[in-house]
């Protein structure tokens, strides 16, 4: 089931795929705690939260305005495969096309995640770039 959740829900997952077991509040991110930030969780059939999303307002200048930007995706590594984060991801686009009349979604990649995001019809926006600490992105964004 997917359901809002808080900011500090997240941040388990966060720490876990995303920051290499840094402690969970240096996963936070500037833009957690804005009222236009949302935060999407799935949850499993025990009621576990087992993958996160967070979009921002966050406008990019490759892309005409209003558009959000994607943060923090990530899934426990035992619940992979299983189309939560596309059921997850297909979700918040629906809630940015519905709800707030957003256009466009960006965000960085993970050079691991690409061919997930382009089966969901994500484009390239950049070439590749280092994070470093993370490792190699691209930009990418979808026309809701």
């Amino acid at each position: 089931m997917i359901r809002f959740i808080r900011p500090e829900q997240t941040l388990p997952l966060r720490s876990l795929v995303l920051r290499n077991g840094l402690p969970e509040e240096q996963c936070l991110f500037e833009h957690d705690l804005l009222p236009t930030t949302f935060h999407l969780g799935y949850f499993d059939d025990n009621n576990q939260l087992v993958c996160i999303l967070t979009c921002m307002k966050e406008d990019h200048g490759k892309l005409p305005k209003p558009a959000y930007r994607l943060r923090g995706m990530a899934t426990h590594p035992d619940h992979r495969r299983k189309g939560y984060a596309a059921e997850l991801l297909n979700a918040a686009i629906d809630h940015l096309k519905k709800q707030l009349d957003i256009d466009y979604l960006w965000f960085n990649a993970r050079t691991v995640a690409f061919p997930f995001y382009e089966s969901l019809g994500f484009e390239y926006m950049s070439d590749e770039f280092d994070i470093p600490g993370i490792g190699p992105h691209r930009e990418m964004f979808k026309l809701l």
